[in-house]
């Protein structure tokens, strides 16, 4: 008997088709004998509707009732759950987040888990009966009810199954796991039987949507083993776990993303404190920048260049250009049509020659490299947006992902 956490996100609740469907698999594995906990998040694009009615009623939004609001979601959802539960023999019971004893900060729309009191969810485990609590929300210590962002039911699942020492944390999503590239863009993409933390983690930082990255964060710190599945399927999907019992892949999987834009500060002198500030006047605004390149110094002079997501890139400049003239610098530009695309590999620490084969592989397709950023175990280079997906697609070509290593 295992005791598993099984979260299911939103389009596998976003009907009642699919929600009866989740019970009767639910019924399944507590006929087998596993104990299960359910998270579940809003059906469908639900968050988004409540999103919609907050920009129509209000121009300002406080977060506080913004979070009272978009939690709603997950609380018709647990409660419709249980209903289906019911009618396929099994007894459950349902939990907001506070009734789940998730405690966070007080950061409203975005909040962090501080604490998990789960001791009600152990007690209806022991009672035989199945918990579903609701995802993505907790209370705060100023007893606010809170919602922790995009995402957060596969966070609040990994603390949960952490909390109760599951032997795993199932994340239940539309696609049947995690795969080489996204299958959208590459049709042969393969789907990997297992995965490293440390590799997800560079994935979902880079462009995988799913699962969210906070949550393999806390997994990985954690050390919950994490099982990425089909809901629709029920198939075996991607065990994510420390580190897998097998050699590494060099390269494991290619990402894109087309969230971010290009910022170039030119002609910057070239002497102590200039990134300092620059950099610190971009954090006092909570831009979230991500990769930064410099150039060689001439004459006294540089360029820096970085990036920052689209939903950033007015206030970036903003204030950027009020600082062009402290700086020193000759000019200040942007470019939104830019993506980024990543080689990710554990087995890259260990094989050199993989940035070689990247870039000679784009440069035999004639897509310009822009920038370039590395880590131990990924590769980023920023081309233009319109040559991201080609650039996708040779890449999964040359480095052959297609066919299992093992």
């Amino acid at each position: 008997m295992a005791r598993l956490v099984q979260k299911f996100g939103g389009t596998s609740v976003g009907s009642p088709e699919r929600i009866r469907e989740v019970a009767d698999w639910v019924a399944r594995c507590r006929r087998r004998g596993d104990e299960v906990v359910l998270v579940v998040s809003a059906m469908g694009k639900e968050t988004d509707d409540l999103l919609r009615l907050a920009s129509e009623v209000s121009g300002t939004r406080p977060g506080r009732e913004m979070d009272m609001l978009i939690t709603a979601g997950e609380r018709k959802a647990i409660a419709l759950v249980c209903m289906a539960l019911a009618d396929a023999g099994v007894v459950a019971e349902s939990y907001t987040g506070s009734q789940a004893g998730f405690i966070t900060d007080t950061n409203h729309t975005d909040a962090k888990i501080l604490e998990v009191r789960a001791e009600r969810i152990r007690e209806a485990l022991e009672a035989g009966r199945v918990p579903v609590v609701a995802g993505a929300q907790g209370v705060s210590t100023d007893r606010d009810v809170t919602f922790l962002g995009r995402g957060g039911s596969d966070t609040t699942a990994v603390a949960l199954a952490k909390a109760l020492d599951a032997d795993a944390c199932e994340l239940y999503t539309d696609v049947s796991g995690v795969f080489t590239t996204d299958p959208r863009v590459v049709d042969s993409a393969r789907k990997l039987p297992v995965i490293s933390f440390d590799e997800l983690l560079e994935m979902t930082a880079t462009g995988c949507p799913k699962p969210a990255m906070r949550s393999v964060e806390y997994a990985r710190r954690h050390g919950v083993r994490l099982h990425v599945r089909s809901a629709f399927t029920w198939e075996q999907g991607t065990w994510v776990e420390e580190d897998p019992d097998m050699e590494h892949a060099v390269v494991a999987a290619i990402t894109h993303d087309l969230s971010e834009a290009k910022i170039t500060v030119s002609g910057v002198p070239d002497h102590p404190g200039v990134a300092a500030r620059l950099f610190r006047s971009l954090a006092d605004r909570s831009v979230n920048v991500d990769m930064i390149v410099q150039n060689a110094s001439e004459q006294g002079q540089t360029d820096i260049s970085f990036t920052v997501p689209h939903a950033e890139l007015a206030s970036s400049m903003e204030v950027v250009a009020g600082l062009r003239e402290e700086l020193g610098a000759a000019a200040v530009s942007s470019d939104a049509d830019v993506a980024r695309v990543s080689v990710i590999g554990a087995g890259m620490k260990s094989n050199p020659g993989t940035a070689a084969s990247m870039f000679e592989t784009l440069a035999a397709n004639g897509i310009n490299i822009d920038m370039i950023s590395t880590s131990a175990i990924r590769i980023s280079c920023v081309v233009a947006e319109s040559e991201a997906e080609r650039a996708v697609q040779v890449l999964h070509d040359a480095f052959e992902l297609d066919r299992s290593p093992y």
